[in-house]
């Protein structure tokens, strides 16, 4: 089947803004890790995206199989619905992810020939009105939903008033086997390996180095971590602000070097293998892939208490969920993970776990190919079933 996938950035450019931020969101990584799911399954995929530079080419085959076309500035509207009754004119179905502007004409074209449409949101601020405007209408009049949270599928029934029956849960998945569980003598010896005291617990942060995502929270709890665990590290892995990791090197200093602020890296898992818990403290989120890649490496987490979050943190099962910006509740509970090892080995198994059941590409992309290809009789909901403790092994 030939599958036309629209997205509002992907594969811009530039790696970083002038703020050292990277460019790459996390919609453009799941547009490019679900279209590469649905090439396995054997379809045809052409990413629409808007051009945002001169020197990027309009048409190329991305990644060696992805037909990625870059469409212009004021004319992006004309240009898909040329696109679509020439190059592309054997279109079979559209996959919209998140809620680009333009990809409103291909909604247009798709109800003049009778394709199907899914739209897929990864959150909550991207949901709509049904009533506000043309546009946001024609997004409410999709075949198929996806809601990659409880929170965005309960904002599209409210807000957009979407038949339940049109709306599954699908999270976006990750690649378990990139994100294997680490045993607590794995991480021993990694940590051995480090130069690191085997048993001596550390802390990890791994995510945007953004104010959103909570990294000056992470820094004041990290100062009371400190004291009682003055031998401990704490990870910062990610790039982001400049002001703001210049922010962690100066706490670090204040506390003995034992911030190691990494930055952008390709690969994250060696910081999993050499930590212990991972604190995530953002103010607003969707499915978070760090989150999920942490989760399935098998490390206990202390997150807030919000959005897609919790549909993964279940307190003593998967980690704990605290208050967003409240410091001491996020001491406490890395505390109790620091100081017990045994509860740290259960909760990070029983995440693993959850994350190999409910979100690996695995058992995801056979679901969100259903959906998008409009063979689904019924809507499903693959973070329904929550996870215990007592049935990890």
């Amino acid at each position: 089947m030939n599958i036309v996938l629209i997205i509002k950035d992907f594969a811009i450019g530039k790696k970083f803004d002038k703020s050292g931020m990277p460019n790459q969101s996390g919609g453009e990584k799941h547009g490019l890790n679900h279209a590469k799911e649905l090439i396995r399954l054997g379809h045809h995929v052409t990413i629409m995206t808007k051009k945002k530079y001169w020197f990027t080419k309009v048409r190329e085959l991305y990644d060696g199989c992805i037909d990625l076309v870059r469409l212009h500035g004021l004319i992006r509207w004309f240009e898909i619905f040329l696109r679509l009754l020439t190059t592309h004119r054997k279109a079979d179905t559209f996959y919209i992810i998140g809620r680009p502007k333009f990809s409103v004409w291909a909604i247009l074209y798709a109800k003049l020939t009778g394709k199907p449409v899914t739209l897929a949101l990864t959150g909550k601020a991207e949901v709509f009105s049904n009533k506000q405007s043309f546009r946001e209408k024609l997004f409410a009049s999709c075949d198929n939903y996806i809601a990659t949270t409880h929170e965005i599928k309960e904002s599209f029934i409210k807000d957009a008033h979407i038949n339940p029956d049109k709306i599954s849960v699908i999270p976006h998945g990750i690649d378990i086997k990139k994100y294997p569980f680490v045993s607590y003598e794995d991480r021993c010896i990694a940590k051995q390996q480090a130069g690191l005291d085997s048993v001596i617990p550390n802390l990890l942060f791994c995510a945007r180095v953004a104010p959103n995502k909570g990294i000056l929270i992470a820094l004041a709890v990290w100062k009371q971590i400190y004291e009682h665990y003055p031998d401990s590290k704490f990870y910062i892995v990610g790039g982001g602000d400049n002001t703001l990791l210049d922010e962690a090197r100066r706490v670090s200093e204040q506390c003995n070097n034992s911030i190691i602020v990494v930055g952008e890296v390709d690969d994250v898992t060696p910081y999993h293998r050499l930590s212990d818990v991972y604190i995530f403290p953002s103010e607003h989120e969707g499915l978070p892939t760090s989150l999920l890649e942490a989760m399935s490496s098998g490390l206990a987490t202390v997150c807030s208490d919000i959005g897609g979050n919790n549909d993964l943190i279940f307190d003593d099962v998967t980690g704990y969920r605290v208050p967003v910006k409240d410091v001491n509740a996020y001491v406490e509970k890395v505390y109790k993970l620091f100081d017990n090892i045994d509860l740290r080995e259960k909760i990070g198994k029983c995440s693993s776990k959850y994350v190999e059941k409910h979100c690996s590409y695995d058992v995801v992309s056979k679901e969100m190919e259903i959906t998008v290809t409009n063979q689904r009789t019924e809507p499903i909901d693959m973070l329904s079933e929550k996870p215990f403790i007592s049935n990890v092994k």
